[in-house]
């Protein structure tokens, strides 16, 4: 039997499960597990917070982070807030064996959008590919990202450049065709 104040905590529990697609499809329908020293439940707002070294999990999806606050709407679907010194985010790529990883001060997951958003100190990796900036925001459906500099918002100073390291990807080396003289050179049995 489960107590109202127990709904809240199991919206937690279940927190991506509401996202249509994501990064490895498979993720979506295994158990989500957290792991902090301390939960606070607010079943009125639909707000969870776990604080101290939280670790959330579901299945290559993971989350870390000093705390975490996760809002549940009314229409189902999820918004976690991950904080910390430095909160990441680390996810298998569907189908392949590369992973995306990202970091920053703050980490925000939103289920109806299906983003990531990375602020401050926000970095972003993708295989060998690396990005930077203050806010990154992620497409975990179309693997789209976007990277902004910030300002100091007075005008004063020009806003912070972003980084980017883009490697080249690494063709297989396919045989080379023989060149027509030679290959008409070769005798047919």
């Amino acid at each position: 039997m489960f107590l109202p104040k127990n709904n809240l905590l199991l919206a937690a529990i279940f927190l991506l499960n509401t996202s249509s697609c994501l990064a490895e499809r498979a993720d979506r329908e295994k158990p989500v597990q957290l792991d902090a020293d301390q939960v606070t439940i607010d079943d009125a707002k639909q707000i969870s917070t776990f604080t101290g070294g939280v670790k959330l999990t579901q299945g290559t999806l993971q989350l870390l982070g000093d705390k975490v606050v996760v809002t549940q709407s009314k229409d189902g679907f999820t918004l976690a807030t991950v904080y910390g010194n430095t909160a990441s985010f680390r996810q298998k790529r569907e189908g392949l064996n590369e992973f995306v990883e990202g970091s920053g001060e703050r980490i925000v997951y939103d289920t109806r959008t299906e983003t990531v958003n990375f602020y401050n100190q926000a970095r972003v990796k993708r295989d060998l590919d690396d990005v930077r900036g203050e806010h990154i925001s992620y497409s975990v459906k179309t693997e789209i990202f976007q990277v902004t500099g910030n300002s100091d918002n007075t005008g004063n100073t020009p806003p912070k450049r972003v980084r980017a390291v883009l490697q080249p990807k690494i063709k297989k080396a396919s045989p080379s065709p023989l060149p027509e003289e030679s290959a008409s050179s070769i005798k047919q049995p």
